[in-house]
Order: structure tokens, then sequence, then C-alpha cells
């Protein structure tokens, strides 16, 4: 089903290549071929210029292009691909999911790194009357279900869900951002922006207010609530300053709900609460969703943080972007003394560096799988901080295939999760 857009058209200038030319041919690739694309992608960034804004363009449109782009290939590749790593003897088994920036597909596979399943829709065909961009050029976000029907996001555009043939099941025409989340009654949480002006906040322009919105499990709106509205409601209000100068005040990044066993870890939590990251103002935010007031924010040490996850021991993991000394980390803090325990790495010397993007899952087993995604790369870690698995993206860019797309998220999960898959893991 397909949701209704407000009007509004909107001009947009992509500095490097022709991303329409490109999409067309690239939606063209022959099947045999799922993985390599080094071929076509143009070997830099694309970024958005708005080169007239009519008087017709309303705030959502607006959003999606004052909204910091993500690259689709941005950083020089590593000299392997595929697993490079596998010590099956410490590793979490089970399948792995992944999207990145160089179409619009997720793709499964195995632990040596061996494509299981793939799940490719064009945003042009979902979204035949919205104006597309090079943000929807990919796959922003994915979530696959037991029967393998798949939840895709298309930043800024909307997201769709396919089933296990990527036959379209619904569409949604909400402009949505960065993540989505599958609670445990089956709602859907994304993030959505609309750009209005507030001069107390911001003099010059309109600033990006964001929304978290609540879809059923038919891709209805069931409802929506400010961000920014539930800071000034509540005691922390004052901790969102000093706000950044660019329109994109928050840049929120993910939501996701507090499950019992999290609750039962920490005074803090309740069921049903949500986590939110935002990311531009180094803000973890823990919101009621019934009276939509943030009941605790934490600021910092980290800066420019993706993906915090509550865990069953009552702590956070998130990857911190900007807040090591050189390059990136991964932490836990402790949410009743906002202190961090757990570091990777903790060495001062950089070996992880994702300026933007990137994400973190702690496994059962106790590992963690990190996605270090500016340099196309993921890896499994023990908790004493040992590689255990590795996997470099195969989507190369640039003559010598010298760039690498960006690797959003990688996600592992058990192979008898999965009704669509036999013993082996095999659709």
């Amino acid at each position: 089903m397909s949701r209704s857009r407000p009007g509004g058209r909107l001009a947009v200038v992509i500095t490097v290549g022709v991303a329409l030319i490109l999409a067309a041919y690239l939606y063209q690739l022959p099947d045999e071929d799922p993985i390599q694309r080094g071929d076509i992608l143009p070997p830099g960034r694309w970024h958005f210029q708005a080169s007239r804004l009519g008087d017709e363009v309303d705030g959502e449109e607006l959003a999606r292009v004052l909204s910091l782009p993500y690259v689709s290939g941005s950083t020089l590749a590593p000299g392997r691909d595929g697993v490079i790593r596998y010590e099956s003897e410490r590793t979490f088994d089970g399948l792995n999911l992944y999207v990145s920036g160089h179409g619009p597909e997720a793709l499964l596979i195995d632990m040596k790194g061996h494509p299981l399943h793939r799940w490719r829709y064009p945003f042009e065909a979902a979204f035949p009357d919205k104006e597309p961009s090079a943000e929807t050029t990919f796959f922003r976000r994915a979530y696959v279900y037991p029967n393998g029907d798949l939840l895709a996001l298309f930043q800024g555009g909307g997201i769709i869900k396919l089933d296990r043939n990527s036959k379209i099941l619904w569409t949604s025409d909400l402009p949505s951002y960065n993540h989505l989340f599958v609670d445990e009654a089956g709602r859907i949480l994304t993030i959505a922006k609309t750009a209005r002006m507030i001069p107390d906040l911001r003099t010059e322009g309109p600033i990006l207010e964001d929304f978290i919105v609540f879809l059923s499990a038919d891709g209805d709106i069931e409802r929506r609530f400010s961000l920014l509205e539930s800071f000034r409601a509540s005691a922390f209000a004052e901790t969102i300053h000093p706000l950044p100068d660019h329109a994109d005040i928050f840049h929120s990044n993910s939501v996701v709900t507090i499950d019992d066993a999290v609750a039962k870890s920490s005074d803090l939590f309740r069921s049903g609460m949500l986590l939110v990251s935002l990311r531009d103002i180094d803000t973890v935010a823990l919101i009621d969703p019934v009276s939509t007031t943030v009941e605790m924010a934490w600021r910092g040490p980290w800066r420019a943080q993706h993906q915090p996850v509550p865990l069953s021991t009552g702590s956070v993991l998130l990857f911190d972007n900007q807040g090591a000394e050189n390059g990136s980390r991964v932490v836990e803090f402790d949410p009743d003394t906002g202190e961090l325990g757990w570091i990777f790495p903790q060495q001062a010397a950089a070996s992880l560096s994702s300026a933007e993007a990137g994400s973190c899952q702690r496994l059962p087993n106790g590992n963690t799988l990190i996605t270090e995604s500016e340099m196309g790369r993921a890896i499994e870690i023990t908790p004493d901080r040992a590689v255990v698995w590795e996997f470099s993206s195969p989507h190369r860019a640039g003559e010598q295939l010298e760039m690498v797309a960006t690797l959003f998220e990688v996600v592992r999960m058990p192979a008898d999760a999965f009704t669509f898959v036999d013993s082996n893991g095999t659709p």
C-alpha cells in the first residue's frame, strides 16, 4: 500500500556523477554477479546541493536536502575482500545480513562470506511518483523476518517490505532516516524529519525537527512525536545546548526499545522505553513513549555516536565515531554513572576508523560484532578484544577498485531463527 505525499518540487544537483543514469544502468545488471560493482560506481562522494528552493517546497521535502548525506563510496579500499579471518571455534556462528552504499539490495552471507540470498528493489519502482536522490540508490537499513520477508529503508525516501523473492508487499512513503527497528509487538519504529523556522534556536534558516514514528506491521503510521518537544518538556531541556550551527541540529540516527530482560537490569529502565541516539549533540536519551518525555540523557564523553544498544547487564554499548584519541572506538557505559567500562580498541593507535555511520551488536556468546562503515569492514571480537572474524566488503569502485562502498550495518543472526533456510543455513 502506498501512502500519499504532500506536494512540492525540489531541484537537486549531484556534484559527482549523474545518479539517475547510474541507477538506470545499475538496475539492469545481470543476476549472475550480485556482488561486484566496481566497474560501474563512480569513484567519489555524492553530495546534495539545493540549486533552487521554490515557494511550494514543504518541510519534509526541504529536510531531504538539508540533512547531512551519507557517502556511497568514499574510502580507499583495503587490498582483500570477503571473509579474511574466521576462527570458527571462537565465533558466534550464524548468518550475516548487510546493506551498503553499492545498490538497493540486502545480502545474506554465511560465516565464510558466501552469498546465500539477496533482496533487491529499486527506489524508482517502489515510489514512481517521488523524486529520487543519490541517497535513494541504496538501502540504508534492512530488517529480515524469520520467513524471509524484508524491511528496507531508503534514506529520506521511504520504507518498503519485500517477500523472500523480492516481491513488493507494501510501501510507506514517509521520508524516513537512518534507522528502523521492529519491537516485540511487531511495530516498526523509524525516524522522520521536517524543516521549520524556530528563531530562538537558529536565526539563519530553518532547523530540522526529528520525529520518532511508530508504524504498524502493515506500514500504516500509528503515531509520531517530536524529539525536540520531548526535550523541551523535560528536565533535560538545557542539555541540548550548545546546538550545532547547521540545520540538522539533532541528526538522530537510531531508536530501539527496552525489552523485559534489559528492564530487569537497571532501575532506570522500564520495558517499552526508547533509547535514542542524537548524533550531532553527542547525546543518548531515554524516553517514555507514552508521556514522550525525556527521562534521562547522557552527553559524551563520546562524539558523533551511532547505535547505542541496551544490554541485559544494565550497561549500554555504542559506536563512538569521533571520541577516541585516534579514529573510532566501541564503548560500554554505565547508565547510572555515565562512566565508560569496556572499550575497544584500548590502544591509542587507530584500529577503527569511521567518522560517520558505524554499528555494534553484542552477540549471545559475549563477543561483539562491529561494523566499521566507512572502511567497508566488519569484525567480531572476543571480550578480551581478539579479532576472530573479519569481513571486508567486496563492493568496490574506481579504475583499480580502490574505493569501497560504505558498509552501513552487518547483523549476525542464528541460522535456526529462520524458516526459509535449512539446518545448514541455505535458503
